[in-house]
C-alpha cells in the first residue's frame, strides 16, 4: 500500500530531500502509481509531486535548492481518484501552511468534505479523501499543531496512518496510527517516521512500534507517543537485527529471483530453528497445551491471496495430522458472513506483512467473539503479531518483491509444524508417522536447492511460451492449492489471464473453454491420485490442450500424455506442495521477464494492502 516517511533533523541539517527520497525508494515494494515530498525550508512548505515513479519525482527537483531539515515524503496507491500530479501526496490546506501524506482510507470523507465546503467555503483540487485531512486540520489549526491533528482525528473514521507538518512549526511532525502500520525510528540528533522498516535501516536500528490509535510527535531531540486520551504512554524500544544488505538485490536482477533462491535457507531456518536436540518440536511463541488442543472442535484458517494458498495446503495438513475439522475462508469474505466462531475455535491468521487490513479485522472480529488467536506471519512486531494470543513467525527474511515466494514457502512449514505440534499433543501422531515428516521435511532444504539447479531449462521454457494470454492450471489433492498459487504468480506479473481448478471439476463447466493450444498447467505430484491425473491430461489433450506436466522423477507414464514435463525430487505426497511450486515461480519469473514486465513492482498491486 502506500509509503510515509518523514525526518527531522537539526537545524544545520541541509539533507532531509534525500534522506527521504532514499527512505521511498525502500518502500517501492509496497506498491505506488505516484510519488511527493513536502519540505519545510523554515517560512514555507515546498511541495512537489509526479505521477509515476520516484524517478519522476527527482528529475522534477533535480537541480533545486531545497535546504530543508525537516520533511514528509510519500508514495501512493491510487484508491481515491486515478493516479495522477494532482491526486499524488501531500495534500496541503487552502494556503498550503499544512501538508499531510497518508496512507489508507477516510470513509467519511464526502460527509466530512461537505461540512467544510458548506461550514467553511473550501475549495478541493483533487478528488482524494486525502485532502479533506488537510483542510480539517488547517480548519482547528492555531498554532498548535499536535492539538488540530488531535481534534481532526475525532472527525476522521476509517482505516489510516497520516504523517503532517505545518510551515510555522518547522521542528515537529505529528503522526497518527489508526489500523495502517506505523513505525517511529530513533536516530543522533534525528528520529524519523515511515510505513515499515526498510525505509529507515540505513539510518537507525532503535524504532518504537506505534499501536493502534496513538500519536507520535517527533523532533529531532525527542518521540513521543500518546493514546486517545491525550496521555503520554511509554513503549519499549524494539531494536532491527537484520541489516539492509538483507534487503537488496545481491546480484539478481530482480528481488523476486533472488528470493525464489533464498527459499532452501528460509525453510531450513523456520524448520530448524523449532526442532530441540531430541528430535521434538518446539514452537517458540506458542503456548497450546494438550487440553487447550482437545479443547478446540473447529480450526479456521483466515487469509488473503497468497497467504490464502497456503492456508489451503495448511487445511489439509491439519486435518491430516491434527484430526480436527478445518475450515478456511479469504478474510475480506470471513467477518462479513457471520461466521460460528465461540472459545472452542481456534483462529489462524496467516500474513506475510502482518498488517493486512482484512486478516486484521477478520482476527478481531474472531478474538471478540471467543476465539484463541495464532497467527504465521513473517514480520517481528506486526498488528497481527501483536493482537494474537499465539504468535509463529517465519524466518523467510525480508521479502520485497510483491509477488511473494519465500514468505509462500516458510508459511508452508509453519503449518506442517503446527500441525506435528497438534497432532502429537492429542496423541493422534504416533512416532512412526512424526518420524516420516520430520524425515521428509528436514530433506526439504536440500532438494530444493537441486531444483533451483535446473532453472534454465525452465527459462528456455518461458521462451517457448510467453507469448501465451490464457493458460489453466489443475491438480488434485494437495496439488490443487498449488495450482492456485502458481496461476495466481503468473497473472500478477505476468498478466496473462491464468485460472486455476481442481483437476476433477473440469468437467463441470470449465473444459468448455479448452480448444487447440490452449495452455494447461498439470501437476501430478501425488502417487494416489496420479493415474486420474493422467485421465484429466488425456481429457484436456483430447480437446487440443498443449500440457505442461509437473511430476515426480520416476513417474514417465506422465511424458506419454503432456506435450512436456518438469520434475521435481520424489518425496512423501503430502510434503510435495513444497517442491512443486517452485517451477510454478520460476515460470512465471520467466514468463513476465520475456514480455518485459515490470516483476517486481507489478502494476496495481502493492505488498501490503492496508485498505478493505
Amino acid at each position: 500500500m502506500c509509503g510515509i516517511v518523514g525526518y527531522v533533523g537539526k537545524h544545520q541539517v541541509t539533507d532531509a530531500k534525500d534522506i527521504i527520497i532514499d527512505g521511498l525508494k525502500k518502500l517501492e515494494y509496497r506498491g505506488y502509481d505516484s510519488a511527493g515530498i513536502a519540505l519545510n525550508t523554515g517560512d514555507r512548505l515546498e511541495i512537489r509531486k509526479h505521477v509515476g515513479r520516484i524517478e519522476n519525482l527527482e528529475k522534477l527537483i533535480k537541480g533545486e535548492t531545497l535546504n530543508s531539515h525537516i520533511g514528509i515524503g510519500h508514495t501512493r496507491w491510487a484508491t481515491h481518484g486515478a493516479p495522477s500530479d494532482l491526486n499524488a501526496h501531500p495534500h496541503c490546506n487552502a494556503d498550503g501552511s499544512i501538508a499531510v501524506v497518508h496512507n489508507g482510507i477516510i470513509e467519511n470523507y464526502v460527509e466530512i468534505k461537505e461540512w467544510l465546503t458548506k461550514e467553511y467555503g473550501v475549495q478541493f483540487k483533487s478528488e482524494t479523501d486525502t485532502e479533506v485531512i488537510a483542510h480539517l486540520i488547517g480548519i482547528y489549526y492555531d498554532g498548535d499543531l499536535e492539538d488540530a491533528v488531535f481534534k481532526a482525528v475525532t472527525k476522521m473514521r476509517g482505516a489510516y496512518a497520516i504523517g503532517v507538518v505545518a510551515a510555522a512549526e518547522p521542528d515537529k511532525i505529528v503522526a497518527v496510527r489508526k489500523d495502517a502500520p506505523l513505525i517511529a525510528g530513533l536516530g543522533e540528533g534525528c528520529n524519523f517516521i515511515a510505513s515499515d522498516i526498510p525505509a529507515l535501516l540505513k539510518h537507525v536500528r532503535e524504532i518504537y512500534l506505534i499501536e493502534n490509535n496513538e500519536t507520535v510527535v517527533v523532533t529531532a531531540d525527542d518521540v513521543k507517543i500518546y493514546n486517545e486520551a491525550r496521555k503520554q504512554v511509554k513503549r519499549e524500544v524494539f531494536h532491527v537485527t537484520w541489516d539492509a544488505e538483507a534487503a537488496e538485490k545481491e546480484g539478481y536482477d530482480h528481488f523476486m529471483l533472488k528470493e525464489i533462491h533464498e527459499q532452501p535457507k528460509g525453510l531450513y531456518e523456520t524448520l530448524n530453528r523449532r526442532i530441540e536436540k531430541d528430535g521434538s518440536i518446539k514452537l517458540d511463541g506458542i503456548h497450546l497445551t494438550k487440553e487447550d488442543i482437545e479443547n478446540f472442535n473447529k480450526v479456521f484458517i483466515v487469509a488473503c491471496g497468497t497467504a490464502y494458498h497456503a492456508g489451503l495446503v495448511g487445511k489439509f495438513i491439519l486435518e491430516n495430522l491434527a484430526k480436527i475439522p478445518v475450515e478456511i475462508d479469504v478474510a475480506s469474505e470471513f467477518r462479513y458472513r457471520d461466521p460460528f466462531v465461540d472459545d472452542k475455535t481456534l483462529f489462524i491468521a496467516i500474513s506475510q506483512s502482518g498488517e493486512t487490513l482484512d486478516t486484521l479485522a477478520a482476527l478481531r472480529e474472531a478474538k471478540r467473539k471467543g476465539a484463541r488467536i495464532l497467527s504465521v506471519v513473517n514480520v517481528v512486531g506486526s498488528s497481527v503479531a501483536r493482537e494474537s494470543d499465539d504468535v509463529f513467525y517465519t524466518w523467510a527474511g525480508p521479502e520485497i518483491a510483491v509477488a511473494s515466494t519465500k514468505a509462500y514457502t516458510t508459511q508452508l512449514m509453519c503449518m506442517y509444524l503446527i500441525g506435528l505440534y497438534m497432532g502429537r499433543k492429542k496423541g493422534v501422531v504416533s512416532d512412526e508417522k512424526y518420524a516420516q515428516y520430520m524425515s521428509e521435511l528436514k530433506q526439504i532444504p536440500d532438494k530444493l536447492a537441486n531444483l533451483l539447479e535446473g532453472e534454465s531449462a525452465i527459462h528456455d521454457l518461458a521462451k517457448e511460451l510467453y507469448k501465451r494470454e490464457q493458460v489453466f492450471f489443475i491438480g488434485r489433492g494437495a496439488d490443487v492449492g498449488v495450482s492456485y498459487e502458481g496461476s495466481l504468480k503468473l497473472k500478477e506479473i505476468s498478466y496473462i489471464n491464468s485460472f486455476a481448478i481442481a483437476a476433477g471439476e473440469l468437467k463441470h463447466g470449465t473444459i468448455a473453454l479448452i480448444e487447440k493450444d490452449t495452455l494447461v498447467i498439470a501437476l501430478a505430484t501425488q502417487d494416489k491420485l496420479y493415474e486420474k491425473m493422467l485421465s484429466n491430461i488425456q481429457e484436456v489433450k483430447a480437446r487440443g490442450a498443449y500440457v505442461i506436466g509437473v511430476a515426480k522423477e520416476g513417474n514417465k507414464e506422465i511424458e506419454k500424455q503432456a506435450d512436456r514435463v518438469i520434475y521435481i525430487p520424489d518425496c512423501m505426497d503430502e510434503v510435495s506442495p513444497f517442491l512443486s511450486v517452485v517451477p510454478l515461480q520460476i515460470l512465471a519469473y520467466y514468463i513476465a521477464k520475456e514480455r518485459g514486465c515490470d516483476i517486481d513492482k507489478p502494476k496495481n498491486l502493492a505488498k501490503s494492502v492496508t485498505v478493505e
